[in-house]
């Protein structure tokens, strides 16, 4: 089914879903230091909520888990103010003109960067998303375990020309852009979001942008231009778990 989202003619028919789905595995990726989610029937005495059981007529899980660290989610600049904002509130558009581009973090000392130098002369003209997909690209960032192992991360310089250039909505397939153990500084979050203080916020800091992490790009998915649909949950919470999905541009007309 052909859809025209602005001037941008797309197909509903072909999603491409860049989301890692969230499940109770061993399977399922994790940072931060947590466990893996729980997925689980409810139990009220000798009842419980699995049709499978032969006890309940339906299926009754309670969900047990942490956006931030079990998938790919969606953040507001709530995640790192004083102050409460949640993403429910802060994003109220969902399809977006986005640019796909692949990076190799560049290698300095322990770390491994997104320089501004590596993705300035990707992104060019007008953007509303932008995705990164890293180098290497391999299939178990789908259910990798990232804690402890400093993963690759953007630096300030990057996120502020991701900034400037105006783009409202980072993607990125890490578990944060920022680095695991920076000692709280989060100085690509704040750079990103414009926020010079997390007390009194500032009045230019992005109250609308986002930042989505823990996606995964597979390597048929070329480089260039999408649109994106940014799918979230309605948490009134900082993040929520989400579903980018990219389609293909197939005719644009002024």
């Amino acid at each position: 089914m052909l859809a025209k989202i602005n001037n941008f003619e797309i197909d509903l028919s072909k999603p491409i879903d860049i989301s890692i789905p969230l499940t109770n595995t061993d399977e399922n990726p994790i940072a931060w230091y947590i466990e893996k989610p729980v997925i689980e029937p409810v139990v009220f005495g000798d009842w419980i909520g699995k049709v499978s059981e032969g006890k309940s007529s339906t299926n009754f899980n309670n969900i047990f888990f942490n956006p931030h660290g079990h998938g790919t989610h969606t953040e507001c600049l709530g995640h790192i103010t004083n102050d409460f904002y949640s993403i429910n509130q802060s994003l109220k558009q969902f399809f977006f003109f986005a640019k796909l581009i692949t990076v190799k973090p560049e290698k300095i000392g322990d770390d491994f960067v997104i320089t501004k130098e590596s993705i300035s002369t990707l992104i060019n003209g007008k953007t509303e998303a932008l995705i990164i997909k890293t180098l290497p690209n391999q299939k178990e960032k789908k259910s990798r375990k990232y804690s402890n192992t400093n993963p690759p991360y953007l630096s300030e310089e990057a996120a502020i020309f991701i900034r400037e250039s105006e783009i409202q909505h980072l993607l990125i397939d890490l578990p944060s852009v920022d680095k695991e153990h920076d000692e709280g500084k989060l100085l690509a979050h704040k750079a990103f979001w414009n926020v010079k203080d997390i007390v009194n916020l500032n009045p230019d800091a992005r109250l609308n942008a986002t930042i989505t992490e823990m996606i995964y790009v597979p390597d048929e998915i070329e480089d260039g231009n999408y649109i994106l649909n940014l799918q979230i949950a309605s948490f009134e919470n900082d993040a929520s778990p989400s579903k980018p999905i990219l389609y293909r541009i197939l005719d644009f007309r002024m």
